[in-house]
């Protein structure tokens, strides 16, 4: 379901200059509504200004929030703090802003993370059922949401979108298939590294778990993604909403989809210590490549929301070429961000 062209009522967008936010931006201005963009640069409104953000959120319908720092990062001291502060003292504006207008927005949504969840090999991550993780992101994502749903909005519903990998074009997706076409694009295999105190105390160590490449791959399409958040300005849910494709597979899955797709027979596997050294090099965590999510969207469905890309073969050539060099159907607005995009 899409909201339809013209719908009245303003549209305010924080963080509108990373992947979703510019998604979100050039849906919003296609079906012509009035716009607000908070953010960086180019922004209609700074996040230094209190009073233009106070201006935008007064009035406005739908209100989305969407700024953090990468966490396609080394997480040092200083990153561990930029991540949480950058999510924490923005949604605290969007707060102030809201609580502060005469006329608040009836609707609310903030990024969060599917990461929330713990480490699931044995079953799948509902609203209902899913259980919390522990370690640096998963109290990133703890804090972030706390802050959303802090004290009383009477009159604005908040909904925390608890985002997976979001698939669309640029972004991770690129080196993926990359390396899928140089006959690298084997499954990544978790095995054991030395692990400092000083990791382990920070909650940044990833734990060894002897996946061999069946860690689950919980992601949704960019286009799904959009279609959500006009669902939910249409339908009264509120709280925790998992947008995540009903079917997640397992990495060793996802790659070998990728290597259908570009046309390559073969891929090596990426052992862990191999991951280590080249997170190392370009400056990531290989937690984002062996951390098994398993999520499901359980209240979208409950509620009658319907995927575009349920499934992930199709989602993938939707965003990447094949080996006839033409491009599959499919708007691909929306591939494998950087996991700055991925919340």
């Amino acid at each position: 379901m899409t909201v339809e062209a013209g719908r009245p009522g303003r549209v305010v967008v924080g963080g509108a200059s990373g992947f979703l936010g510019r998604a979100l931006v050039a849906h919003a201005r296609r079906a012509g509504r009035e716009l607000v963009t908070i953010g960086r640069g180019d922004a209609d409104v700074g996040w230094h200004d209190a009073d233009g953000i106070a201006r935008a959120v007064d009035g406005a319908v739908l209100v989305v929030g969407l700024a953090g720092k990468s966490v396609d990062c080394r997480y040092t001291a200083a990153n561990r703090a930029e991540i949480l502060d950058s999510r924490l003292l923005t949604t605290a504006a969007l707060h102030r802003a809201i609580g502060r207008a005469e006329r608040p927005p009836a609707l609310w949504v903030n990024s969060s993370t599917a990461t929330i969840y713990r480490h699931a090999e044995d079953r799948a991550m509902t609203e209902s059922a899913g259980e919390h993780g522990e370690g640096f992101s998963v109290a990133v994502a703890e804090a972030w949401e706390a802050e959303l749903f802090s004290g009383a909005l009477p009159g604005t519903r908040r909904v925390a979108l608890r985002t997976a990998i979001v698939l669309g074009r640029g972004g991770a997706l690129a080196p993926l298939v990359r390396l899928t076409r140089l006959g690298l694009g084997g499954p990544q295999y978790d095995g054991r590294w030395p692990v400092s105190a000083g990791r382990r105390a920070a909650g940044t160590a990833h734990r060894f778990r002897p996946t061999k490449g069946r860690q689950w791959f919980s992601w949704i399409h960019l286009d799904d993604v959009v279609r959500a958040i006009d669902f939910l300005e249409l339908h009264a849910l509120e709280g925790p909403v998992n947008l995540s494709s009903p079917n997640p597979v397992q990495n060793r899955e996802l790659m070998a989809t990728l290597r259908r797709i570009v046309g390559m027979p073969f891929g090596a596997p990426q052992p862990r210590w191999l991951l280590e050294l080249g997170a190392a090099m370009i400056g990531t965590e290989t937690e984002l490549v062996l951390k098994s999510r398993r999520v499901l969207p359980e209240r979208l469905e409950a509620a009658g929301f319907r995927f575009a890309y349920p499934e992930l073969e199709p989602a993938l050539r939707s965003i990447v070429r094949g080996p006839a060099g033409g491009r599959e159907r499919g708007s691909g607005t929306a591939a494998l961000p950087r996991p700055s995009e991925i919340g």
